[in-house]
């Protein structure tokens, strides 16, 4: 748009100039200057510069699906696949200690009236020292699993990431967002959907 404004300022001072210059040579002959009864540029060519400067041309973005790339590309199910395993192995090792707990819990409570006092704060020591364990194991279970993710994650969105700039390079897109954040786009604003792009990209690496 600069361009077209810096035209029509040259013409305005352009014509100012001849006006002076006119006036100036008229003087200089002793002559009163002459003011022409006419502006020698129209106004409607001025208006069609500044026209064509409203026109701008459409704005190129795309956007992606995060869920159907996680969905749909062979590396968001590898690493689904491989976080589903970690889950079940590690639930299953939960409920077998869960297991264990409980039965060493009957055994406890049923050999509570046959021992002293002493015998069952030890037993009682002992048993809540093994619930301890067991709490902290499911809570070291769920940190493991959640770095897993994050670590999914994290190498999953860098993939997509690389996969759009590479595609806004190719396409000649302004912007890559992604899809959800999208709210409102403007008449001058041509959106495309990238999604399966950004998928046979990453699945080629």
């Amino acid at each position: 748009m600069k361009r077209p404004i810096r035209c029509i300022l040259f013409a305005l001072l352009a014509c100012s100039l001849a006006v002076q210059v006119g006036a100036e040579e008229n003087s200089a002959a002793g002559k009163p200057a002459a003011v022409p009864a006419t502006p020698q540029i129209p106004a409607a060519p001025l208006q069609k510069p500044s026209e064509a400067a409203v026109v701008q041309q459409p704005t190129h973005l795309g956007h992606v699906d995060l869920a159907r790339i996680a969905a749909e590309s062979e590396t968001g199910k590898a690493g689904q696949a491989k976080m589903t395993d970690l889950k079940k192995k590690l639930q299953g090792q939960i409920e077998a200690k869960q297991k264990q707990l409980e039965k060493q819990k009957s055994a406890i409570e049923s050999k509570l009236k046959t021992l002293a006092p002493a015998q069952r704060e030890a037993k009682a020591k002992e048993f809540q020292k093994k619930v301890e364990d067991f709490q902290k194991f499911v809570q070291n279970a769920g940190k493991q699993m959640q770095e897993m993710e994050m670590e999914f994650a994290d190498k999953l969105f860098k993939a997509i990431e690389q996969a759009s700039a590479d595609l806004g390079k190719a396409k000649g897109l302004a912007l890559v967002v992604i899809k959800r954040e999208l709210l409102y786009l403007g008449s001058g604003v041509d959106a495309q959907d990238v999604t399966d792009d950004v998928i046979k990209k990453i699945d080629k690496k």
